[in-house]
Formats: structure tokens, C-alpha cells, sequence
């Protein structure tokens, strides 16, 4: 019931910009790729769709993630055992923003969900709304932040639920370093009376050619409450492949 209320939140901000007059639209796909072998056998792959539409009175934003990891290790007589599955998550949110008279002063609509096999959530999702607003934009930098009550659906690995209010807040840097790299710091967190849940992902990228570029990002995921034989951080490094489709 909770994932059919998030996934219904996110194709109803969809269909509430739909009507509207087509306008430019940005997505670019990433792709990451590693194998080790040796004494570990190792293969991980990453994906990741991010979309962005500027309408008149909307501007939106879409993300999609995917993780996922195998290992294969030697046992104490140095023969492989069979591979095991060490990463499995993928994320996905939606953000329309409505755009009051002065454009950059905006009211949001936000909705996610989270499945990290590896965590100690089966599931986590959000809604929430509230005030979202452009500090600035120039040829160099932007700045955005929204801030909003909202309400988490959470399921533990035990299977027992964390439904809560909370308050969402959230923050996105964008500085053009050059004609050709960009760096990008976005962060988020979500407080709740069971959890909290906080967000941020640093970037740079540089164009290798054309709509082509190279990314080096460092993503942390935190939660407050975790089961004894979690870690509260997890933390990825990775190089990736972008590609601007439009």
C-alpha cells in the first residue's frame, strides 16, 4: 500500500506538468563499470537517469539510481567459492516545483523510494512538501533549497513499519568551474521521530567529447537507527561515464 502511494505521487506530479507548454528538457544517463580479479573476484555496476524540465510555471526534477555488486573470495585453501551478491539498491524521486510570481520563489512537491537489500530497510519512502526557493543563478553558480513537512514509510528488515511525520530539507550547489568540468555538492535530510535520513552526494565532471563526459562523485547515505550489525554511513566512490542525451 505504501509503495502504491509513492509510485501514484510521482506519476500524479507528472501528469500535473504534462498539460503544459513543451519546453527544454535535459536527461543524462551515467554508467559505471568495475572488475577486479585475482585473489577476489569482483564486478560492480552503476547506473543512474537524471531528467530535468523548465516550463513556464514548473520546473522538475527526476532521478533514478542503481547499484549492484558481486563478489567471489578464495576460502582458506585459496579455492574460489561460489559468487555472492554484496550490493543490491536502487533509489528513485520525483520533484515538480511550481513557480509563484516571481519565478524563483516556488512551492514543491516531492515524493521517493528507496530498496537497499544490503540496509536495514526493506523499504524507505517519502512525500513531503513546502516552500523551495532559487537563491541565485549565474553564468558561473546556482543555488536552490526547499525546506517542508512531509510524512515517511518506512519497513525494517524485521518487517516492522516506521510510519512518521518528519520535516524534509534539502540543498543543491552547482559551480562552473570551467568551459568544460563542473562541480555539484547536493544534500538532504529527512528528521523524523523513529529516523533520520540524510543524503549527499560531491561531484566534478569533465566533457571528454562532445555530450560525452567523466565523473568522479562520492555519495554518504546516513541513517539515525540501525539494527547492532549495520553501520549507520555508507559511503560509495565511483568514476562514471555521463552521457547528455538531450
Amino acid at each position: 500500500m505504501k509503495k502504491s502511494l509513492i509510485l501514484l505521487a510521482l506519476c500524479a506530479a507528472g501528469n500535473a506538468y504534462a498539460a503544459d507548454e513543451v519546453k527544454p528538457f535535459t536527461m543524462d544517463g551515467e554508467f559505471g563499470y568495475i572488475a577486479t580479479t585475482g585473489n577476489t573476484e569482483t564486478s560492480t555496476i552503476k547506473g543512474k537517469l537524471s531528467a530535468h524540465q523548465e516550463l513556464d510555471q514548473w520546473s522538475n526534477d527526476f532521478v533514478f539510481e542503481a547499484l549492484y555488486k558481486k563478489d567471489k573470495l578464495e576460502d582458506d585453501d585459496g579455492v574460489l567459492q561460489p559468487s555472492e551478491t554484496t550490493a543490491q539498491k536502487f533509489f528513485l524521486s520525483g520533484q515538480a516545483n511550481y513557480k509563484l510570481e516571481n519565478p524563483d520563489h516556488r512551492l514543491f512537491g516531492f515524493a521517493s523510494y528507496s530498496d537497499d537489500r544490503f540496509s536495514s530497510y526493506n523499504y524507505q519512502s517519502t512525500i513531503a512538501a513546502g516552500w523551495s526557493q532559487k537563491m541565485w543563478e549565474n553564468d558561473t553558480s546556482q543555488f536552490n533549497y526547499s525546506i517542508g513537512p512531509g510524512y515517511s514509510f518506512n519497513e525494517t528488515i524485521e518487517d516492522v513499519e516506521q510510519n512518521s511525520f518528519i520535516v524534509r530539507g534539502a540543498l543543491d550547489y552547482q559551480w562552473k568551474i570551467s568551459d568544460t568540468s563542473t562541480f555539484k555538492q547536493a544534500l538532504s535530510t529527512e528528521v523524523g521521530s523513529d529516523n533520520t535520513k540524510s543524503k549527499s552526494e560531491t561531484s566534478v565532471s569533465a566533457v571528454i567529447s562532445g555530450a560525452l563526459s567523466m565523473k568522479v562523485s562520492l555519495i554518504m547515505d546516513h541513517n539515525t537507527d540501525v539494527t547492532d550489525d549495520t553501520e549507520k554511513l555508507d559511503t560509495q566512490t565511483s568514476l562514471t561515464l555521463v552521457y547528455s542525451f538531450f
